[in-house]
C-alpha cells in the first residue's frame, strides 16, 4: 500500500481547509482527517491581512493533525483570485533525430519553453497546460510519446498570475512554519475533484463558487480550453442579505444557509422566520419569500458573468455534458435549477467523491472539492517528479515498461521557484 501522505491547503475567503490524504491499494484517496477555521485575512480570494491569514492556516492545520494524527510539513497550496488570466498559445520546436521516438523528455522541454514567454511586469505563469500536438503538419494528436518526427508542435492554455499574490500566499504558509511543494490554480484541483472523464471528453464547464470569488473551468475532448475567475462568490449575497433585511452579517450568513433558496418562486408568501433582536430588541420577523428575491436577484447576477464566460469561450454549443456546479454556493438550495433555466444547459451539483475511498462523510460536501482536489494534484505530482528523478525512466518508457502522462503537471514548480526566490530576496534586503 502506498504510504505518502499529501495535504491540500484551501486558502479560501470564507474557511481554511487543510486536508490529509493517503491514496489506498486500489488507487482511491483515503482522507485521514482534515481541519477547517474561520478565514479572517483574505478578500475576494487573495490575502489582504498577513497575520490573521496565518492565525486562521495555523488553527486548520493544527485541527488537521490532531484528527489525522499526522504531524504536517509539507503542503500542496491552491491559488486563485481575480489576477488570474488565461491565454492561448502556440510551441514549437525541431528535432534533431527524425527516426528516434518522441519521448517524455521532448514534451517536457516544449512545455518547460513556455515559462520563457515575456509577461506583463508582476505577471508569472503559474500552468502551461499542453492542448493537442502537431507532428511533421500531422494535427490533433494528444499523445505523442512514441511517434517519430522532426517538427513538434503544440498549443498550450497558459495560466498567469499575479507574483506579489503568490507571494502573499508564500508568506502566510511559510510564517505557519510549513512549506509549499507546489501551487496550484483551484478550479484545475476542483474539477480534478468531482468531473469524470467522461465529462471532460464530452465537454464540461466546471463552475466553482465560493466566498470571494466564482472560478470556471472548460473541458473538451478531455483537454482544458478556457479558465476564468469571477470576483463575485457567496459573500456578496449575504451582504445583499444583511442590507436587504437590516440584520448583522452572521445572522445574514445563517439565514442563507438554512433557509435561503435561488428561486424565489418555490418559496410561499405566508413563510416567516424569526431573527432575535439584539440587546433585549424584539426580534425581527423575515419572510423567506422576501429572502429568495433578494438571493436570485443577485444569484442571476452571478449567472449572467458565467454564462458571458462560456460564450466568450467558443464552446457553449459543444459542451454535452452542460455546467457542474461545486463549491460552497452549489449547497444552495434550487441553484442548480436557476442555472439551468438561465442558460439552457444542463446542470448538476458537483460532489467530491468520484476518487474519494469510504470514510469521512462530511468531505464528499462541495464544499470540500478544491482541498480534495488539491490533494488528487499534489499525488500526480509527486508521481511525475518521482518518474523524472528515476535515471532509468527514460529507457523504461522506451521499452513501454511504464508509460507516463503527458499532463506538464510536474512543471508547475517554475511559479512557485520564482516565489521562493522573490520571498528571499525581500528578506535578504529587510535583514
Amino acid at each position: 500500500m502506498d504510504s505518502e501522505i499529501i495535504v491540500g491547503l484551501d486558502i479560501g475567503t470564507t474557511k481554511i481547509v487543510a486536508m490529509v490524504g493517503r491514496r489506498n491499494e486500489h488507487g482511491k484517496i483515503e482522507i485521514l482527517g482534515y481541519g477547517k477555521s474561520t478565514s479572517i485575512g483574505v478578500k475576494r480570494g487573495v490575502v489582504a491581512n498577513i497575520e490573521r491569514t496565518v492565525q486562521s492556516i495555523r488553527t486548520a492545520v493544527e485541527e488537521a493533525e490532531n484528527n489525522s494524527g499526522v504531524e504536517i510539513k509539507l503542503v500542496n497550496v491552491g491559488i486563485a483570485g481575480q489576477h488570474i488570466k488565461s491565454i492561448q498559445h502556440h510551441g514549437v520546436m525541431m528535432r534533431k533525430n527524425f527516426e528516434d521516438e518522441i519521448t517524455q523528455k521532448d514534451i517536457d522541454t516544449l512545455t518547460q519553453d513556455m515559462f520563457k514567454l515575456v509577461m506583463l511586469p508582476g505577471e508569472e505563469i503559474i500552468h502551461a497546460l499542453p492542448q493537442e500536438y502537431n507532428i511533421d503538419n500531422e494535427k490533433g494528436i494528444k499523445e505523442p510519446r512514441g511517434m517519430c518526427g522532426i517538427r513538434m508542435e503544440a498549443n498550450f492554455h497558459i495560466i498567469t498570475g499575479q507574483i506579489a499574490a503568490a507571494k502573499n500566499i508564500y508568506k502566510c504558509v511559510t510564517r505557519a512554519e510549513l512549506e509549499a511543494t507546489s501551487l496550484i490554480l483551484e478550479p484545475l484541483a476542483s474539477a480534478e475533484a468531482v468531473l469524470s472523464p467522461e465529462e471532460k471528453e464530452a465537454g464540461v464547464a466546471l463552475v466553482d463558487i465560493g466566498g470571494g470569488t466564482t472560478d470556471i473551468a472548460i473541458f473538451q475532448e478531455g483537454i482544458i480550453r478556457h479558465t476564468a475567475v469571477i470576483a463575485l462568490g457567496g459573500d456578496i449575497i449575504t451582504e445583499d442579505i444583511k442590507d436587504g433585511c437590516s440584520i448583522i452579517k452572521d445572522q445574514a450568513e445563517m439565514l442563507k444557509i438554512r433557509f435561503g433558496s435561488a428561486l424565489a418562486s418555490e418559496s410561499r408568501d405566508n413563510e416567516i422566520v424569526s431573527i432575535p433582536g439584539l440587546r433585549g430588541r424584539d426580534p425581527k420577523e423575515i419572510s423567506l419569500k422576501n429572502l429568495a428575491n433578494i438571493i436570485q436577484a443577485r444569484m442571476e447576477d452571478i449567472i449572467e458573468h458565467i454564462y458571458y464566460e462560456i460564450k466568450n469561450s467558443g464552446f457553449e454549443k459543444k459542451l454535452i455534458a452542460g455546467i457542474v456546479v461545486t463549491g460552497g454556493g452549489a449547497k444552495l438550495k434550487h441553484v442548480a435549477q436557476l442555472i439551468e433555466y438561465m442558460t439552457g444547459m444542463d446542470t448538476r451539483i458537483g460532489y467530491p467523491n468520484e476518487h474519494l475511498a469510504k470514510g469521512v462523510e462530511e468531505v464528499a460536501s462541495p464544499m470540500y472539492a478544491t482541498a480534495v482536489g488539491l490533494v488528487i494534484k499534489g499525488f500526480e505530482n509527486s508521481d511525475l517528479m518521482r518518474e523524472r528523478m528515476d535515471p532509468q525512466a527514460e529507457e523504461k518508457e522506451k521499452k513501454g515498461l511504464k508509460p507516463r502522462s503527458s499532463k506538464g503537471g510536474g512543471l508547475f514548480s517554475n511559479f512557485l521557484e520564482k516565489t521562493k526566490q522573490f520571498f528571499e530576496d525581500d528578506n535578504n534586503r529587510n535583514s
